[in-house]
């Protein structure tokens, strides 16, 4: 008959043993089957890596892109026009076209009272004369590349009567002056064409010219 304290002894012994072959055996497995271990691991580096240059969409916007709008000033300046003064309102207005609407109750470049003609509808591309006791401004929408084309359409024939305007006025420099407006140049206080410009620059859809009236060919500075 066993010991019953030899017998809990070797079933003690029995148990320790099989569990280290069991883990023996496990580690062995492991060591035969590396993918187990390497699964999580190759998943994430087979994922498909995005380039978000190739697809605009991750950024969630696009940058917009049109058709630079085009001046062709070398073709205006063909024209021949005859000289205006700036003191001659009717005569200027008309280059313009119809007058669509009148507030006189408006401001000049230095806040002064002045009356505003619009040569457009409210909701066309604005074409404006502003004209006080000092200044003469003209003033009209500057279209955008992304802009529709009857948008470009109109600021172009705007920019092409303010050219015009601006050689009645000023001569040939007036006209070279709209032109680097266009081209982005801004111009301050300068003599052109013997009339004092306070300030003339295409910028965020407008385009700007003013006339100091009151320093027109006296002011030689």
């Amino acid at each position: 008959m066993w010991n019953p304290n030899l017998q809990t002894l070797l079933v003690g012994t029995i148990m320790a043993v099989g569990v280290t072959l069991s883990g023996c055996d496990s580690t062995k497995d492991d060591a035969q089957n590396p993918d187990v271990e390497t699964t999580s691991e190759q998943a994430t580096t087979n994922e498909p890596v995005q380039d978000s240059a190739n697809n605009p969409d991750l950024d969630g916007a696009t940058a917009q892109q049109g058709t630079p709008v085009r001046y062709d000033v070398a073709a205006w300046g063909a024209d021949k026009v005859e000289s205006l003064a700036v003191d001659e309102l009717d005569n200027i207005k008309s280059v313009f076209g119809e007058v669509m609407s009148t507030d006189e109750n408006s401001l000049d470049y230095a806040s002064n009272p002045a009356a505003k003609y619009r040569f457009m509808k409210t909701d066309a591309p604005y074409l404006d004369i502003i004209d006080s006791e000092k200044y003469l401004e003209l003033g009209w929408y500057y279209a955008n590349p992304t802009d529709t084309d009857k948008e470009k359409e109109l600021s172009q024939n705007h920019a092409k009567k303010a050219y015009q305007l601006s050689r009645q006025l000023m001569g040939d420099d007036g006209g070279k002056m709209v032109a680097d407006m266009l081209n982005s140049q801004i111009i301050k206080n300068r003599i052109v064409g013997g009339q004092k410009i306070e300030l003339a620059k295409c910028e965020f859809y407008s385009c700007m010219l003013v006339i100091n009236k009151a320093a027109a060919q006296t002011d030689n500075s």
